[in-house]
């Protein structure tokens, strides 16, 4: 485990443009970048295990703006708030003036007077999350280059149609963690597959974040998934990309124990197909409630013929020495506990129970982390203040 000071050392080697951009998609940032945000994440971590108070602001709020439902991602970004001093503000739409018309322009400034941070979470639209932050943001820039705002709150994609950087980050600081540094990570097998799910609809980010990220640090990433349920095609393309340029390798295959074969470490996790994202946002957009009725009664039939993509311990015993790592965003759906029939057996996740804890608890201080690196051009100047200063966070 590195001190503070060696990673504030770490953080002042690494160029980053950072504090100029928000952080909406991981392979839209720099290596260097990437190794920032989870130094910054250590460095936080480490500070109040040493209980040092890791408050950078003395004021300000930070605005939530959740379009789905959330425990892990809702909490994480509170306690990151928390951890740099900002008050949490809930945005609900409901009772905004969103619904008589207010522009996202007009809201991106009315919330933003005392703002430091925005996190949204907008991943039910496909082909609509990603670009209604993108919209934020530029009203945002617009109203700190007139005069409106007196800065730029940093803003935090906490879940989009096409990435779910928080989720993915914190994934590997946990396998940086676990395998002892990203160096370790060139030449691990990691298997993103899809399983088995009752239920239908969820969000393609999370596995289209594994392959966008992993891919970076030279991890040979497989995805497997049944016929049909494709990720967004721009994305895999990413992922082939990125593995060519880091030495690792991408590759698709058909079945759930090609994929595990020889893994050391494996993701299984429930995604619907590109295509009935595409056809379920069309439905929403036009409250058409029979035809979404109808497309999840489809979608779960199409679910039940693929029962046998199930992490089971006969399928964990495909891995490297049978004992690969096992990981999910949760929540899992767990055969016999959560559900009758779902994506990993009881005595798989019951195994890794407090390994997969372990993977969430970086989430909060991995959104601490680009809050810092947005809001701030020396980060590890700042970490250095609050380390000299060492303000006990417990009396």
């Amino acid at each position: 485990m590195k001190t503070v000071n060696e990673l504030i050392k770490s953080i002042n080697a690494l160029q980053s443009n950072l504090h100029n951009k928000d952080f909406l998609l991981t392979w839209e940032q720099t290596t260097s970048e990437l190794q920032q945000v989870l130094t910054i994440a250590q460095a936080l971590k480490t500070l109040r295990a040493e209980n040092i108070a890791t408050k950078t602001f003395s004021s300000g709020l930070g605005i939530s703006i959740f379009r789905d439902n959330s425990t892990r991602t809702r909490f994480s970004y509170a306690s990151a708030l928390n951890l740099l001093g900002l008050a949490q503000q809930d945005l609900d739409e409901g009772k905004s003036q969103i619904a008589h018309g207010e522009t996202v322009r007009e809201t991106a400034n009315m919330i933003s007077f005392c703002a430091d941070a925005i996190g949204i979470r907008d991943d039910m639209y496909l082909g609509a999350g990603n670009a209604y932050m993108r919209e934020v943001g530029e009203a945002l820039d617009d109203g700190v280059a007139q005069g409106v705002l007196p800065h730029r709150p940093a803003l935090i994609n906490l879940q989009c149609d096409i990435d779910h950087p928080t989720q993915s980050m914190a994934d590997l600081a946990w396998l940086q963690e676990h395998f002892g540094s990203l160096e370790n990570l060139k030449g691990k097998k990691i298997a993103m597959t899809w399983a088995y799910s009752p239920s239908y609809g969820k969000p393609l980010s999370v596995p289209q974040g594994i392959i966008g990220l992993m891919t970076r640090f030279g991890m040979n990433v497989t995805l497997a998934h049944p016929e049909g349920y494709d990720l967004i095609p721009e994305v895999v393309e990413v992922a082939r990309k990125n593995a060519q340029q880091s030495g690792g390798s991408f590759s698709q295959v058909a079945s759930m124990a090609e994929a595990f074969r020889d893994a050391d470490i494996v993701y299984p996790k429930s995604w619907a197909p590109y295509q009935v994202m595409g056809k379920r946002t069309e439905l929403l957009r036009n409250n058409d409630h029979s035809g979404l009725k109808e497309l999840e009664q489809q979608c779960l039939a199409q679910n039940a013929h693929h029962k046998d993509w199930h992490c089971t311990e006969e399928m964990m015993k495909l891995t490297k020495g049978g004992e690969a790592l096992y990981m999910h965003c949760l929540p899992a759906d767990i055969s016999g506990v959560s559900c009758k029939e779902g994506e990993v057996t009881e005595g798989v996740f019951e195994k890794y129970r407090i390994a997969t804890y372990k993977e969430a608890s970086w989430k909060p201080y991995i959104i601490a982390a680009m809050i810092m690196a947005r809001k701030y051009a020396n980060p590890g100047a700042i970490l250095e203040q609050l380390l000299k200063e060492g303000t006990k966070r417990v009396k």
